[in-house]
């Protein structure tokens, strides 16, 4: 399934788009959302928050309709104890609220990734495919 913290990861790989910023992140459309309970770790949610780039995950969420729980600035100095209801909100945003079916479309060259049974379509025509120098 596609979690929020697996978009957060991806960009467009078609050609033209490997050096813009506007291939970051992926847009959202016609998305179906479901929440699937996981077993919650502050621990893992605290370690893995500074890899998160909280611009893109910020628009992520907005385009879901779920950045509610999600801070606007990204938390620094978290402690798993202390942070606890935080922690638990980012959870549940980041893997928990899963993508079942819906569209996600690069900014810059609009190329659209089909997402399918949780399964985003990456695999790109061999036209798009950028060639190394």
């Amino acid at each position: 399934m596609v979690k929020v913290l697996t978009v957060n990861f991806l960009t467009c790989a078609a050609k033209g788009c490997t050096s813009s910023p506007k291939a970051y992140p992926l847009h959202f459309q016609d998305a179906e959302l479901i929440l699937q309970e996981m077993d919650f770790n502050p621990v893992f949610i605290a370690n893995i928050l500074p890899r998160v780039e909280w611009p893109a995950l910020l628009t992520t969420t907005t385009e879901l309709g779920n950045s509610a729980n999600v801070p606007q600035q990204k938390p620094e100095d978290v402690d798993p104890e202390r942070d606890e209801e935080m922690l638990k909100a980012l959870h549940e945003v980041l893997l928990e609220t899963q993508v079942m079916s819906g569209k996600l479309v690069c900014g810059n060259c609009g190329h659209v990734y089909e997402v399918r049974d949780g399964i985003p379509n990456m695999l790109l025509n061999e036209h798009e495919i950028p060639t190394s120098a």
